[in-house]
């Protein structure tokens, strides 16, 4: 009893304090000790801190003039790039000419090697001999039919050397000459047999694989500059119809004007009305090609006698294929050059008329070539081939004494 009354004092004294509140205090005590714990968990460490500014002054110091320096290294670099890009397009185009007069010479080697080019027609005996590729100032290919052989020998007796003067002619100045003829639709018949006996005893042809026809004058002429291109390294290349008089010494010396240039289409220029109506001589069924009815041609040469370079000559060789043909030969040929870079040059000495050759002999200046405009051609050549050799040839002997 003594101890509860002692109890009982200590709680209700004046100066004790009740249960209540001393439960209040530890209620507040621990709220405020788990305050101030998450408080102080939460400040970062002072190590964390000085990483922090030291990555924010490296940033700030070293950072931002990295990124100026690629800058400048960036613009240094772009501007070498361009010089570059623009130093390699000057290369390109210097290969590209290059490449294209390079692959012009392999097709005519490797055609010449093979001895393939539109395949010369067995009988021919010069076909049959290895390709001799001499340096030579042109080739002349005289056009001629089966049914020509009075034309063939009016030249013979005239303009044309023979024999040993034709060999001379080739190994003193350079020049061959050649009638240019093909084969007939049966090969081996009396056509040809005829050519073959002609040709062993004059041994001035040059036997093309094409099959003859009026019609075929454009793959005539092409199949003819291609072959000869593979066959003789020229100057030059001449087409010539067989009823045409020629001056070879004035012929030799306009060409050798030209001699140093590229790619030149020499011949009388002319660019005359394209024919649509059916029963026109000459033709053009493809008249729509050049616009509404009353257009003229392009510029070509007119087909009795012109001249082209090596490089025109090897670039038929080469695109033979593909190289459109019209009606007229003398178009297709001038339509073949169309976009090319080749210098045209009309020399009117290569298309005089008669008598006016006969007067420009006598005053000392005779010219390279002669025919009759109404006939395109010397008329009834056969027979008139000789009179207009006596006034309008230049001599004999002027080849000879010609120097190129």
């Amino acid at each position: 009893m003594g101890l509860m009354l002692g109890a009982k004092a200590y709680h209700k004294g004046g100066n004790g304090i009740s249960a209540l509140w001393v439960s209040v205090l530890c209620i507040a005590s621990f709220c405020l000790g788990v305050f101030v714990i998450n408080w102080s968990l939460s400040l970062p460490d002072s190590n964390e801190m000085e990483n922090k500014a030291f990555a924010v002054k490296v940033h700030n110091s070293v950072g931002r003039p990295a990124l100026d320096c690629e800058t400048k290294d960036g613009s240094l670099h772009v501007g070498n790039i361009l010089t570059e890009v623009s130093q390699t397009q000057d290369v390109i185009m210097t290969l590209r000419k290059t490449i294209s007069s390079l692959e012009m010479r392999l097709a005519a080697a490797r055609t010449a090697k093979e001895g393939t080019v539109e395949k010369l027609v067995d009988a021919n005996p010069e076909g049959r001999q290895s390709i001799n590729r001499h340096k030579m100032f042109f080739v002349m290919g005289i056009m001629t039919a089966f049914s020509s052989r009075k034309r063939r020998d009016s030249v013979r007796e005239t303009w044309m050397p023979q024999g040993e003067d034709l060999k001379k002619l080739e190994t003193d100045k350079g020049i061959i000459i050649r009638f240019i003829i093909g084969h007939s639709t049966s090969p081996g018949g009396v056509l040809d047999s005829a050519i073959d006996a002609e040709d062993a005893k004059y041994k001035d042809f040059l036997r093309l694989n094409h099959v003859e026809g009026y019609h075929e004058l454009s793959s005539k002429t092409q199949t003819y500059f291609s072959t000869a291109a593979a066959r003789w390294d020229a100057d030059f290349y001449i087409k010539v119809d067989d009823d045409v008089h020629v001056n070879l010494g004035m012929l030799g010396s306009s060409l050798a004007r030209h001699q140093s240039k590229p790619r030149v289409y020499i011949g009388c220029m002319k660019s005359g009305p394209v024919l649509s109506h059916r029963g026109d001589k000459y033709h053009e069924p493809e008249h729509w090609k050049f616009g509404e009815d009353g257009n003229k041609y392009f510029r070509h040469a007119t087909g009795q006698l012109y001249a082209i370079s090596k490089d025109l000559a090897t670039y038929i060789s080469v695109n033979r294929h593909i190289l459109h043909k019209y009606a007229n030969e003398d178009v297709s040929l001038g339509s073949w050059f169309i976009g090319l870079d080749v210098e045209h040059i009309d020399d009117r000495s290569l298309c005089c008329g008669t008598p006016d050759c006969e007067w420009k002999a006598l005053a000392g200046n005779p010219c390279a070539a002669s025919f009759d405009w109404t006939c395109s051609g010397i008329c009834k050549s056969e027979e008139r081939m000789n009179a207009v050799h006596q006034k309008c040839s230049e001599g004999d002997g002027a080849i000879w004494h010609s120097s190129f």
